[in-house]
């Protein structure tokens, strides 16, 4: 995909990894950045929008976690004024097991909802054009941080969702990936509770390992986003962007 004069809209794009990446989206081109996120911040919009003045960047407040009805309604407003969009960019996370409802809820349901009430626009089965799903997944989503089994095991299912997706591609004409970032560093992983308190020190201790910076996993973002794989697994990770080839144990033969 090329990001030049495409429409993007951008799911919690304006916080951690999401802000660094908006910044490298900008910076190619778009001609529409449609960014939601549950908490306004103008003064990343407008450095946004001061970084190249030729892309209309777009605010609307938006929580995942509502009900897929309301994010219908949203999506329509967008494509009332837009016409298409290109590219849909789920990347809200948190990284809390103390909220167990919530991170599922944010993590798995807020991706899977946002991405089946595109689908109502995007569906080839519906009149649509079709579209591309980038999915913010984690390399926990591969291996647990077992200390913080609910963040991973959300991850994992986000992951898994998305390659069904890509799967259906043939079907709804929406293609899809995931984007698995490593440790970065970012105030998500700062200081967070492990489940039932199993390692206090869970963030200290991931931190005393070599990490890469919002900058380096943004770069590799955009780098994904060009390559436009269907149903690729990208895992970004000390500043490399590497392809995972998945190692299949079970298929369901259909």
């Amino acid at each position: 995909m090329v990001i030049a004069n495409s429409n993007i809209i951008f799911v919690a794009g304006l916080g951690g990894i999401g802000l660094d990446t908006s910044r490298e989206i900008v910076k190619s081109g778009p001609k529409n950045l449609v960014v939601l996120d549950r908490v306004d911040n103008p003064a990343a919009i407008a450095e946004l929008k001061a970084l190249n003045p030729k892309v209309t960047i777009t605010f609307y407040p938006y929580d995942v976690t509502v009900p897929l009805a309301e994010t219908k309604k949203l999506l329509k407003t967008i494509f009332d004024k837009l016409k298409t969009v290109d590219l849909l960019i789920n990347g809200a996370g948190i990284l809390d097991d103390n909220q167990i409802e919530r991170t599922i809820a944010v993590n798995f349901t807020g991706t899977v909802n946002t991405t089946t009430a595109i689908l109502d626009f995007w569906d080839k089965r519906k009149g649509g054009p079709g579209g591309v799903v980038a999915n913010i997944c984690s390399v926990t989503g591969f291996n647990s941080i077992y200390q913080v089994p609910v963040y991973s095991a959300s991850k994992a299912a986000a992951l898994s969702f998305t390659t069904s997706i890509a799967k259906l591609a043939h079907i709804t004409g929406v293609t899809a990936y995931s984007i698995n970032p490593g440790i970065t560093k970012t105030v998500l992983v700062h200081k967070f509770n492990s489940w039932l308190g199993v390692e206090p020190r869970v963030a200290e201790l991931l931190l005393e390992h070599p990490t890469q910076t919002t900058l380096q996993c943004a770069q590799n973002f955009v780098k994904a986003i060009e390559a436009n794989q269907n149903g690729a697994i990208w895992k970004l990770d000390l500043g490399r962007l590497d392809a995972i080839e998945w190692t299949k144990h079970w298929d369901s033969g259909i």
